[in-house]
């Protein structure tokens, strides 16, 4: 196969008639433009130049191949021009996925920042609620970064990004908001606004109910992770959510539990991230986990 140098050559010498002139265009030696021409020459195994006294002039088969050529260095140009704007996050695709419940308070402001502040870089975010579909788009190159709470998963490279308050929501005026704060032994046997089997959050909720021996009872379950908070304050029980789920105007109480309850939320990629990744992890950490006013101050310090 010609080497881009080769095709380089021959575009130069197809441009300037002159082996002298194309030398000088690409800032080398006569003898090397020639030694590249002859090697693709051999590899064309015809003649694409007539060598006359003033000049060169192409043959057939050198003006059947310069247009490819042309467009092969112009490839390639583009290709060099692609990679230094998206490393300097000036141009380029970023493909995003997360957790569903993390979209609107963790990932969307980010998000917004960029289409402002980097308008040439494409950005698509795709959203799950289970961590084996979001580790699937990692394994199958599908996505470049993913947010997600913590898992233990060794193949990729993991970068934490904030941690977050786990939060008990309750409809006002609920005994267990009468304190500042709430134990997890305090949910044994009270109605709970649990999650469906096909957000993650169920799974994780029953591990940490189970250990800590407490049997609330379910009353109803959603698959819609901000949905729980509200039903809860609706009257349907309580809930046990991250304090991302809980919006500002929230019509219910919230409170923390104590020991505090924290989760670590990560950005996982294939390998180290890229410049332009990296730089989006960078403002994801910047951001970390935004909490309204509101909610803010009904949660212990």
């Amino acid at each position: 196969m010609p080497s881009l140098r080769a095709l380089e050559c021959l575009v130069a010498v197809a441009d300037s008639g002159s082996i002298t002139q194309a030398a000088r265009m690409l800032h080398s030696s006569q003898p090397a433009v020639s030694h590249q021409l002859a090697a693709l020459e051999r590899e064309t195994r015809t003649p694409l130049l007539h060598r006359e006294p003033r000049g060169v002039r192409l043959t057939a088969a050198g003006r059947a191949a310069v247009a490819d050529a042309r467009r092969a260095v112009d490839a390639a140009a583009a290709a060099v021009r692609a990679a230094r704007v998206t490393g300097e996050a000036a141009g380029g695709v970023l493909r995003v996925a997360c957790a569903q419940s993390l979209t609107v308070p963790v990932v969307a402001p980010v998000l917004r920042r960029w289409h402002r502040h980097h308008p040439e870089v494409a950005t698509t975010l795709r959203e799950s609620t289970t961590m084996a579909e979001i580790l699937d788009l990692v394994e199958a190159d599908e996505v470049d970064v993913v947010l997600v709470p913590a898992p233990q998963v060794d193949a990729l490279t993991t970068t934490p990004i904030a941690e977050e308050e786990i939060v008990l929501a309750a409809p006002t005026g609920h005994p267990l908001t009468r304190g500042d704060t709430v134990r997890l032994e305090d949910l044994d046997e009270v109605p709970l606004v649990h999650f469906a089997s096909g957000n993650g959050l169920s799974a994780w909720l029953d591990e940490a109910l189970s250990r800590a021996g407490v049997r609330p009872e379910t009353v109803m379950r959603t698959a819609v992770t901000t949905a729980a908070p509200h039903l809860a304050a609706a009257g349907l029980g309580v809930a046990v959510c991250p304090v991302s789920a809980v919006s500002a105007g929230f019509p219910g109480a919230v409170r923390s539990f104590s020991p505090r309850w924290t989760r670590q939320l990560v950005a996982l990629t294939a390998s180290g991230p890229d410049q332009l990744t990296a730089r989006f992890i960078a403002d994801l950490r910047a951001r970390g986990v935004h909490v309204p006013a509101d909610v803010r101050s009904q949660l212990r310090s």
